[in-house]
């Protein structure tokens, strides 16, 4: 994989757990220079000097317009330029149509769709300078199919979806490609809390709760196996390298099959 990202500067957010993590170690490894954003400083600074001299961290709220701002202009002045932005910052939500709150809905949609609305905006700004660029944007099939998520998970992830195509064609006249990855059941912490209460348990209850993940999510998928952190950067990578340059305004489901199970009618 050495070399497909040579020379590029990509921005993560959500990058100090899970899919964000996995993919500034895949880019790394493929040349790229990386601005790594989230809100933990100490993982973020430990997982930057982890990778190397050419990762950087930047304290990020993706749920701020002015901090995604502020990360782009910082990945400018120490770089130089951004050639990729993954926004990948999120968590998950367990409100149903009846439970649902004003706290929950601006909650929700300010850190699954603003922070996609909002990395679009700065990223084009800064990638229009220099000719164009990749944005990247983490969707999931619980925006194409019911049953997959939690209710405004489920229909944020599907605002990310027609957003991508909708910015993809606006943004593509100046060289800036916009696509989407719509994960499926991916073994990461978010199913039991996130990176947040991940971090109050110890590596073996982490292990031992992964495990019991991977087995269970095995049974959820045609192949049989869970997705995996790795499979979702690699997608990733692609889409960020020029192999990915005449993709745009796609959403690329990574998920073993699972969405094609939904795709038949119930019957009766």
């Amino acid at each position: 994989m050495s070399g497909r990202l040579e020379g590029k500067i990509a921005v993560i957010t959500g990058a100090t757990s899970g899919i964000g993590e996995a993919t500034a170690w895949r880019f790394a490894e493929a040349g790229a220079r990386l601005v790594l954003a989230g809100r933990s400083e100490d993982k973020g600074q430990a997982l930057a000097e982890q990778i190397g001299t050419e990762a950087i961290f930047h304290r990020t709220d993706v749920t701020r317009e002015a901090d995604i701002a502020a990360l782009l202009d910082k990945a400018v002045s120490h770089f130089g330029r951004v050639d990729c932005l993954f926004n990948n910052a999120g968590a998950g939500d367990r409100t149903s149509a009846e439970s649902v709150t004003e706290e929950d809905f601006d909650k929700a949609f300010r850190l699954l769709t603003g922070s996609v609305v909002f990395g679009i905006k700065h990223a084009a700004r800064v990638m229009k300078a220099e000719g164009g660029g990749s944005i990247i944007n983490n969707a999931s099939i619980a925006g194409h199919r019911i049953n997959q998520g939690g209710y405004l998970y489920s229909g944020a992830k599907a605002a990310v979806a027609h957003l991508t195509r909708l910015a993809g064609v606006e943004l593509g006249p100046h060289g800036i490609r916009v696509n989407a990855i719509s994960p499926g059941a991916v073994a990461t912490p978010i199913f039991w809390g996130g990176s947040a209460r991940a971090q109050t348990l110890s590596e073996e209850e982490n292990a031992q709760k992964m495990e019991k993940l991977k087995r269970n999510l095995a049974n959820a998928t045609p192949l049989p196996r869970a997705g995996l952190a790795d499979d979702i950067a690699y997608a990733a990578l692609f889409l960020a390298s020029d192999e990915g340059s005449f993709i745009n305004s796609h959403d690329l489901v990574v998920d073993g099959g699972r969405i094609a199970m939904f795709n038949e009618k119930p019957s009766g």
